[in-house]
């Protein structure tokens, strides 16, 4: 397969997850260094987010944590109260996971009017085999990336044929993850091979849903959308990409 040389895609987490993040999102894309993000589909705040990002590179925040499910015919007794529950999604099993995958990237499609570029999983619940197992069927099916983490996790997606990234970079914690000062760290140290994924989280404090994440996405935000920041890419000559940029590879 061939890859570009060097490739660096900032993805922003959690479009439509809250208006005041969304809102943070596409001014962070629209204005700053963020070149992708991946959006929330059952959501109350999922078609407005993707009205407002039609024609940007979006792809699929996989939610098995928090809402409805999406697939009409998802099993009630893994779900609480008629919603998604993070603790029960260790016990959800491989068929289950692919049938909402798909019926999550179906929906996005319908609200944007394009096919994901890629899929990443709220909470990293990925960390559960037979959400790991589904997750890799439903991308195998639709010749979709995945975002991978860890090199176990890139070595597992390589060996059933999936594309992902070969270097990951991000967090989130008690304080803000992405400062300036942090970014500008890690854009200096930047692979010279392969595509890297920065993972962030920028937006304002979230106005609907409450989160542990709120305040520190402000930060964020003032990093992805600071001078500096431009800065540090010029320096490199590097500009942000998305997935996609796995696809044209593979294609060539």
């Amino acid at each position: 397969m061939s890859r570009p040389e060097r490739a660096l895609i900032i993805n922003a987490d959690d479009l439509g997850y809250d208006p005041a993040v969304t809102r943070g999102i596409l001014r962070a894309m629209q204005e700053g260094i963020v070149s992708s993000a991946t959006l929330m589909v059952n959501t109350p705040y999922s078609e407005a987010a993707a009205h407002e990002a039609q024609g940007l590179p979006i792809g699929l925040h996989l939610n098995l944590s928090r809402g409805l499910p999406v697939w009409s015919a998802f099993p009630g007794e893994s779900l609480q109260g008629g919603a998604f529950s993070e603790p029960l999604a260790a016990h959800l099993t491989p068929d289950v996971v692919e049938a909402e995958v798909l019926a999550q990237l179906e929906r996005l499609d319908m609200l944007l009017g394009q096919p994901a570029t890629h899929v990443d999983v709220h909470k990293h619940l990925y960390l559960h085999p037979g959400v790991f197992e589904g997750l890799v069927r439903a991308a195998r099916v639709l010749r979709l990336p995945v975002r991978s983490t860890s090199p176990d996790m890139r070595r597992a997606l390589q060996a059933h044929g999936v594309r992902t990234n070969d270097h990951f970079l991000g967090d989130t914690g008690a304080e803000a993850w992405w400062t300036l000062e942090r970014l500008e760290e890690h854009l200096a140290t930047l692979p010279e091979q392969g595509v890297t994924e920065l993972m962030c989280h920028p937006g304002y404090t979230p106005e609907a849903v409450r989160s542990s994440y709120a305040q520190q996405r402000e930060v964020e935000l003032a990093t992805f959308l600071h001078p500096r920041a431009h800065m540090a890419l010029t320096r490199l000559g590097v500009k942000p990409t998305d997935f996609r940029v796995l696809t044209r590879a593979s294609s060539r």
